[in-house]
């Protein structure tokens, strides 16, 4: 057998580590509290462990804890998301814990337990190379989108995204197609409805329907704005 790694995190409270882990379908393996923390957990045949943090540190409020890697990153992330909206009514989306949306041809999401350990879930098979926005292959608005991309699926940095779009409207609109400024319209949309802003995504969407768009055109950005719509959905269903 292979050697593997098992990450060891950092817990302030044992009980609300166990009980979070427990909520979303870890199995614990081991629970010790005296002489000191050390807590084991199992979920899909991969560990995770906690003990306490060093004493007198400075704890950074959130910190990247372990890579998983799965095989259907997008069944994960449902079964992740029917646990959460179980034991919380909803789905956290923001604060501790949280869990990251999903969007169709995403290859990764993040989960943020209570504590702040960061566990970033990869799809096993996801390519090597990955072209991290700005490809040399586009160009103004196009290369801005592509941007805008990267930080909002691979970062998850909803606010760097949206200024990126932003700026780019500002300096492409006037010679964009557009088709390209009704998709940066849209995912301004989806980004506002993550900061649960309905006022700016209702702007937003009234811009792209008062632009002029072919069918062909309305159709594809349909796809986007539905986007936003799907993540409303799953952050309100309280199923």
């Amino acid at each position: 057998m292979d050697d593997f790694p098992v990450p060891v995190l950092w817990t302030a409270s044992p009980t609300a580590t166990l009980d979070f882990y427990r909520a979303i379908g870890y199995t614990v393996t081991h629970e010790q509290t005296r002489p000191y923390v050390y807590l084991a957990l199992e979920a899909h045949g991969c560990p995770v462990h906690f003990n306490s943090p060093p004493k007198d540190f400075a704890i950074p409020a959130e910190r990247v804890g372990c890579l998983v890697m799965v095989d259907d990153v997008a069944a994960r992330h449902r079964e992740l998301t029917a646990a959460l909206r179980a034991a919380f009514g909803k789905v956290p989306a923001k604060g501790r814990p949280r869990i990251t949306r999903f969007r169709p041809g995403q290859s990764r999401f993040t989960l943020v337990d209570p504590d702040g350990n960061t566990l970033l879930f990869i799809q096993r098979d996801e390519p090597s190379e990955l072209e991290y926005g700005g490809s040399s292959e586009l160009a103004d608005l196009a290369k801005v989108l592509d941007n805008a991309r990267i930080l909002r699926d691979f970062k998850n940095d909803d606010e760097a995204a949206a200024r990126v779009l932003e700026v780019g409207l500002g300096r492409f609109a006037a010679t964009a197609a557009p088709v390209e400024r009704a998709r940066a319209l849209a995912m301004l949309a989806e980004i506002a409805v993550a900061a649960e802003d309905p006022e700016r995504a209702a702007r937003y969407r009234g811009e792209v329907r008062a632009l002029n768009l072919s069918d062909e055109d309305r159709a594809a950005v349909a796809v986007d704005l539905g986007a936003g719509t799907d993540l409303e959905r799953w952050l309100t269903d309280t199923r």
